[in-house]
């Protein structure tokens, strides 16, 4: 049994409190939508995760596969892969595309959308903050695909009371618009939702509970650590295995059976994730980003990497680089500071 109070269990603790501080969920943009009912927003598909906030109003959540959700004042929603869905006020609304509204610049990444009957009374609208969040990969690759499709910030409110100050801040600031509310709005959308991811790998993680298993294994979770903190590294199986303070067979075994991937091969997807987030985020060229890994030439790394993802380094930079442009070319066209 894992017994919080032990040696052990907080060394355990210190494997995920570690890759949990180097998760960098960075927001990339947000908006904030003020909207007259009846309404029906649709998200596409993305990239990123997708952080919800309402500070005025009720709606219902739709994600294909999901139940829907009532959402009302305060509450927070997070789909960490950025699954298409829809936030409606009705079962009968007409749907219209996020991207097809006019937005106006507040501050460097957060823009405002409006789309209200001018005749009625204002406070009977609904708003919402609303943003796109990129996790930064060097930590959590494997824990973003096991995490649930939908997210929610009330499941936490009983166990994370601390919460709820930051949902009363983010709701005052929605309704008051201040100077300066929408950069402080944007700040308050990174913490809570960390603290959605934190409180659901604190919980256990669901049906994670493999590679969760690894990190609490007070020998293999640090393993896990130190690879994720030096993946360029060349590490060999010895190594894993002195990390580990066991022999080669007794660490190769014990990573197999809790992960369900060998060492090597992990090792291996973690680089080649990396490799494609530096291309989207970083626009690195494969040369450096072979060499961060640790590949000894360019043709090594496109060999693996063609391996792991399916395609060429060389395509899947440019699909990287041709998407930002479009994103960009899209905001601009809408009016905002960035695409939203």
């Amino acid at each position: 049994m894992f017994d919080p109070s032990s040696d052990a269990s907080k060394n355990a603790h210190d494997a995920v409190s570690e890759l949990l501080m180097g998760m960098r969920l960075r927001g990339a943009s947000y908006g904030r939508l003020q909207l007259s009912p009846p309404f029906g927003v649709r998200f596409p598909a993305g990239p990123e995760a997708r952080f919800h906030f309402v500070a005025r109003g009720k709606v219902t959540l739709r994600s294909p596969g999901e139940a829907q959700r009532e959402l009302g004042c305060g509450d927070a929603v997070l789909l960490p892969r950025g699954e298409p869905h829809e936030i409606v006020t009705g079962p009968n609304v007409s749907l219209r595309d996020y991207e097809s509204y006019t937005r106006k610049p507040l501050c460097s990444d957060v823009a405002a959308v409006e789309a209200c009957v001018k005749e009625t009374n204002r406070e009977n609208d609904t708003l919402i903050f609303t943003g796109r969040m990129e996790f930064e990969l060097d930590t959590l690759h494997p824990l973003v695909g096991l995490m649930p499709q939908v997210m929610s910030v009330g499941a936490l409110i009983g166990r994370q009371p601390e919460l709820m100050p930051l949902l009363d801040a983010m709701e005052r600031e929605m309704a008051e618009e201040r100077v300066g509310s929408a950069g402080i709005l944007a700040r308050l959308a990174d913490v809570i939702a960390a603290s959605i991811v934190r409180g659901w790998v604190e919980c256990g993680c669901g049906d994670a509970t493999g590679w969760i298993e690894a990190l609490r294994d007070p020998r293999l979770g640090r393993v896990i650590a130190a690879l994720h903190r030096e993946p360029g590294r060349s590490w060999t199986l010895a190594e894993m295995a002195r990390e580990m303070g066991s022999s080669r067979s007794v660490f190769a075994k014990r990573f197999v059976e809790v992960t369900g991937v060998t060492p090597q091969r992990y090792v291996l997807v973690l680089r080649m994730r990396l490799a494609e987030q530096w291309f989207r985020r970083d626009k690195l060229s494969i040369d450096t980003a072979a060499r961060r890994l640790g590949f000894g030439s360019q043709a090594a790394f496109a060999r693996a990497f063609k391996r792991i993802v399916g395609e060429p380094p060389g395509k899947a930079r440019r699909k990287a680089t041709t998407g930002a442009a479009e994103n960009g070319r899209t905001g601009r066209k809408n009016g905002a500071a960035r695409e939203i």
